[in-house]
């Protein structure tokens, strides 16, 4: 199991007050220290949290991998292919949303990440997408020629009830069991905190986890470094 941290939150706190303060790549770099194993973050089309100069100084501090989330949107491709992360993930995004509120529907978009996909494989960059667990979405996936598919744990942690938890739990293992199949590296996100992760760590189909808003919050009492840490210990990651 691998853990990527979301600093994009870091960076939330920093435009409530319109500082320079608190600096996300500081994060990335305390999160790097902690033993996480790449860093996250989402250059969002109206540039809400992390801006391009975040992505681009973190990439030049951190020795581990950058994870660039991203819409497909021509000016943000741009970008990607310019700051060359070691992967990119494409996401939905509507500017009204809060976060990521979906999968990227492969099937009716499919023309568009096609593009795109080939844009950023010419560039050398890895691509991942963020897609629900569904089996037509994994089957695109797999004719798209990606390397990876992040899984969106949305419903899964949103759920009230241990039996909805265990409903939306079994579509994500479903669909993990025919990415992997299907010769796809495997992740999940979206949602995850230091509760619910512990059964989202009974699908062993996936092999990474990225996570974000909970560690960022958990930061706020303990320190970026111990919250990085004790997920790293809850996700059984001997370092």
């Amino acid at each position: 199991m691998k853990l990527g941290v979301n600093v994009d939150h870091t960076a939330t706190l920093r435009q409530a007050r319109g500082t320079s303060y608190p600096d996300p790549a500081i994060a990335a770099l305390l999160a790097e220290y902690s033993k996480c194993d790449s860093i996250v973050v989402h250059v969002r089309e109206d540039r809400r949290h992390i801006k391009e100069k975040d992505a681009v100084l973190i990439k030049q501090l951190i020795k581990i991998p950058l994870n660039l989330e991203m819409s497909v949107n021509k000016g943000i491709v741009d970008f990607a292919l310019m700051l060359k992360p070691a992967q990119a993930t494409l996401v939905p995004e509507r500017r009204q949303e809060l976060t990521t509120e979906g999968g990227l529907d492969l099937v009716k978009n499919y023309k568009v990440v096609l593009k795109t996909t080939e844009k950023l494989h010419r560039a050398g960059i890895r691509v991942s997408l963020f897609i629900d667990p569904l089996e037509s979405q994994v089957k695109a996936a797999k004719r798209l020629k990606v390397e990876a598919v992040e899984f969106n744990t949305g419903k899964f942690s949103l759920a009230k009830t241990a039996l909805s938890q265990d409903k939306e739990l079994n579509k994500i293992k479903k669909s993990a069991i025919l990415a992997k199949d299907s010769g796809l590296f495997v992740a999940a996100g979206h949602g995850l905190d230091y509760e619910n992760v512990k059964k989202a760590l009974s699908v062993k189909e996936i092999s990474e986890l990225n996570i974000g808003h909970s560690i960022i919050s958990r930061a706020v009492f303990v320190g970026i470094a111990s919250a990085v840490r004790e997920m790293v210990s809850l996700l059984g990651l001997n370092r």
